[in-house]
């Protein structure tokens, strides 16, 4: 199972959304709204003989500045099950082109604001679980 291959499936779907960029591994620098894929923890051996690996994935989603008033429509939008959303986008294609058995968006956490050089933006972060062989 190759990490890179799950962070491209992974890319691929959030895709999907109209007008989000993807970044793959964590950028020197974002360009709202941008979907930041990075990886938390790998757990092995999760059934016999090393059968089930499980990986778990933070999707940082930077939306704009804070003081933008469009920032936390955009943000909920993200949020909210549903057509447009990170949840719908990732588990669209849960194999992620072949790269897992299956994967699930486990929850949001962390709304709030991240300051990415002088810049504060909005952001959230979803957690993604992905298993693997």
């Amino acid at each position: 199972m190759s990490i890179a291959l799950i962070r491209k499936g992974l890319g691929d779907n959030l895709g999907t959304i109209r007008g989000l960029r993807v970044a793959e591994t964590i950028p020197d620098q974002v360009n709202p709204p941008v979907a930041v894929i990075s990886l938390q923890t790998v757990e092995y051996d999760g059934a016999l003989r090393g059968g089930l690996t499980t990986y778990s994935f933070m999707v940082t989603v930077v939306v704009g500045r804070i003081s933008e008033r469009t920032a936390q429509r955009t943000l909920d939008a993200y949020i909210s099950p549903g057509t447009g959303s990170i949840k719908t986008a990732i588990e669209s294609e849960r194999s992620l082109g072949g790269s897992a058995f299956d994967c699930r968006v486990e929850g949001m956490s962390n709304v709030g604001s991240v300051t990415i050089g002088d810049i504060t933006y909005l952001a959230a972060d979803f957690t993604v679980t992905v298993y693997g062989n």
